[in-house]
């Protein structure tokens, strides 16, 4: 199978090693990426050889995790426990907090990299209004510059390490308080107010991103559905209006913010009508298979775009013994930032 296809769906497997039903499933062209959670996690020759196994089946899939740092990080046995992105900015201000950002990116996608896979969901470019608990520090910030400047460093760390930058959650989840994971969010601002204030970093930041993931939130000043259901935010305002030529990554089509459209054949078939170039349906495999059937039957061509989304360099097993690797971790020590031992 050509290494330049993918389809137009992301699952996930239930543990460390594959079934003979994950087997099954990755063979379904429409199927073309799978994210990896911390139950099929146990240590990096595991990872690595978790993602060989994927790969022998399916060498175009596009592998990915949630490795942000904080409390969103699925790699954690034997990799470096970065810390949360809201932290750096409470550490350093100015160049330093940059260097921080910069050294925090660059870590986090040569671990990512050297165990196997392509991308990390990452960074976070909502803004911590200090209202929605489930973003707080996984933010840069509250400032719109210091968290489009760190959030630009983080990137360029990524980028040096060979990672391509999927941001979110377009346009800004920030504000909306409920957690998205078991309800449905709403932010009931204007346009005009998003557009001035969480849009920012999307907007400053949409030449160095290859990917953005909307929210499940809805705006109802703007459109009656969540973001990732919204042809007007995904075509008219991401496309359209900000000229972004990236990947649209859905959010879990299983979380609760994504309920209001339906059963998961209604969710995916929804998220790539809207404009997704690709659909996550993670945690339920009767869900998966479901919105499968309706990737079958809707006849989706893959997304082009989605070959940028391959990780940009190999990274061997040794990187510890690199000089910046050493560095890198010594400033982030310096700063009070990695766990003692770390």
């Amino acid at each position: 199978m050509s290494a330049s296809l993918q389809g137009s769906l992301m699952v996930d497997v239930a543990g460390t090693w594959l079934t003979a039903d994950d087997r099954h499933l990755l063979r379904q062209p429409q199927v073309g990426g799978l994210i990896l959670f911390a139950r099929n996690i146990e240590h990096p020759r595991q990872v690595r050889d978790l993602c060989a196994s994927i790969r022998a089946i399916r060498p175009d899939l596009i592998l990915a995790v949630d490795q942000e740092g904080g409390r969103v990080q699925r790699l954690r046995q034997g990799f470096v426990r970065l810390p949360a992105p809201g932290h750096i900015a409470q550490a350093a201000s100015g160049d330093a907090a940059q260097a921080l950002a910069q050294a925090c990116g660059w870590i986090m996608a040569t671990e990512v990299l050297a165990a196997g896979l392509d991308l990390s969901f990452a960074p976070v470019l909502d803004l911590n209004h200090g209202r929605s608990a489930v973003i707080g520090t996984r933010a840069f910030g509250g400032d719109v510059g210091v968290a489009t400047v760190l959030a630009g460093a983080f990137i360029e760390g990524m980028n040096q390490a060979g990672m391509a930058a999927c941001g979110k959650h377009f346009p800004g989840h920030g504000w909306a308080e409920a957690d998205s994971h078991v309800a449905i969010p709403v932010d009931d601002r204007p346009l005009e107010t998003l557009r001035a204030v969480d849009m920012q970093p999307f907007i400053r930041l949409r030449h160095r991103l290859a990917a953005v993931m909307p929210a499940h939130v809805i705006y109802p000043a703007v459109d009656s559905g969540p973001a990732g259901f919204s042809r007007r935010w995904l075509q008219g305002i991401l496309r359209t209006e900000l000229g972004f030529e990236g990947v649209i990554f859905s959010d879990d089509l299983s979380m609760a913010g994504a309920h209001v459209v339906g059963d998961a054949a209604a969710r995916i078939e929804a998220a790539l009508v809207a404009g997704c170039d690709m659909g996550l349906v993670c945690n339920d495999r009767a869900a998966a298979e479901l919105a499968l059937s309706a990737a079958q039957r809707l006849g989706v061509a893959p997304s082009p775009r989605m070959g940028g989304m391959r990780r940009r360099a190999f990274v061997t097993s040794d990187y510890k013994q690199q000089p910046r690797w050493l560095d890198a971790l010594n400033a982030l020590r310096q700063a009070g930032l990695l766990e003692p031992g770390a």
